[in-house]
């Protein structure tokens, strides 16, 4: 984002294993700050169950998977994914975070975030499972697989030490996402914020619905992307 993952790695000339070591656990860290991570964990915090720790780690383990499954072959043989199939997962990126957008209206609309006392909503919706959230994140790993590879490549030449970037990044990925959501599910916790996140989370919703539109028309070059 920025161009902070291109200055990190420049950090290390992908010699000195402790120097890159330690730029493969900052850049996994670093990952959950892209504005499309927020958006989608926020969401997917905001309509889940099971807790935000639990939903944002397996979240990130599916995002993980991905780097691991796809970056394997990036790493080994620069076999990277055709354009055309990388621009197809970005787009569903996109898509996703707008569903999940559009689900959290939903449920706001339905009474799903009124008061713990009110009780004049009777039902409320499903919510989503770790389960789901390990497949959002396999998708959105999707994406962002040749950027991964291309940092990596660019200043590791043994495929050793490749190969052990490559995994310290995808297992801090999810690390960082676990801590993301944790502090998003704490604040939504705290009792003020629960009082208020009826009219917070319209908003809410609303930015990322916006966000998800945008990032699926850049993702088909009709938009400006500057991350």
């Amino acid at each position: 984002m920025f161009g902070l993952d291109t200055w990190l790695t420049h950090f290390s000339d992908g010699s000195t294993l402790l120097v890159v070591i330690a730029v493969a656990v900052l850049l996994g860290l670093r990952h959950a700050s892209d504005p499309d991570h927020l958006a989608a964990v926020t969401t997917l915090v905001s309509n889940g169950r099971g807790g935000a720790t639990r939903l944002g780690l397996t979240w990130g383990l599916g995002h993980a998977t991905s780097l691991v499954v796809l970056g394997v072959p990036i790493v080994l043989w620069k076999a990277y994914l055709p354009p055309n199939v990388e621009q197809s997962a970005e787009v569903t990126i996109g898509l996703v975070i707008m569903a999940l957008a559009l689900w959290l209206l939903v449920r706001w609309r339905r009474g799903a975030f009124a008061h713990a006392h009110d009780h004049t909503h009777l039902r409320v919706p499903p919510r989503r499972t770790p389960w789901q959230a390990f497949g959002i994140g396999l998708i959105h790993g999707i994406g962002g697989s040749g950027g991964v590879g291309v940092l990596l490549l660019a200043t590791i030449h043994s495929h050793a030490v490749a190969l052990l970037a490559l995994m310290l990044f995808a297992a801090f990925t999810a690390v960082s996402m676990a801590l993301l959501s944790t502090g998003f599910g704490m604040t939504l916790s705290r009792p003020s914020v629960q009082r208020s996140f009826a009219r917070i989370a319209p908003a809410l919703g609303l930015l990322s619905l916006a966000f998800g539109v945008w990032y699926t028309l850049g993702a088909l070059t009709i938009a400006p992307y500057w991350f």
